[in-house]
């Protein structure tokens, strides 16, 4: 069994700041893609950031996170992270990560698409 856990969410103050860890564990042969999604109250679920795994772990940022938001993993303990600076009441939200994981040799070799649980970013004063 493969599964993803977060951690890092809160409450903050508007400019404050806050870092989202997210671990993968179980049976992994490799990871393809890392990402973060979240869900702010009453809407649908968005696209935040995501991060390849090879060499290089290029990048992609929502126009709601460039310039505050930054993505990188630790490629070593299946973990990727998300560092929040200068938020805003706009990016509370439940924050999801996502992963693209194939399971070893043992377990079927299998692509999975998994999701966190969801951490609660509440940005307020």
């Amino acid at each position: 069994q493969v599964q993803l856990v977060e951690s890092g969410g809160g409450l903050v103050q508007p400019g404050g700041s806050l870092r989202l860890s997210c671990v993968a564990s179980g049976r992994i042969f490799s990871i393809n893609n890392m990402g973060w999604y979240r869900q702010p109250p009453g809407k649908e679920r968005e696209l935040v950031a995501t991060i390849t795994i090879p060499a290089g772990g290029s990048t992609d940022y929502a126009d709601s996170a460039k310039g505050r938001f930054t993505i990188s993993r630790d490629t070593a303990k299946n973990t990727v992270y998300l560092q929040m600076n200068s938020l805003k009441p706009e990016d509370t939200a439940v924050y999801y990560c996502n992963m693209r994981v194939r399971t070893t040799p043992s377990q079927g070799y299998r692509l999975l698409e998994l999701w966190g649980q969801g951490t609660l970013v509440t940005v307020s004063s």
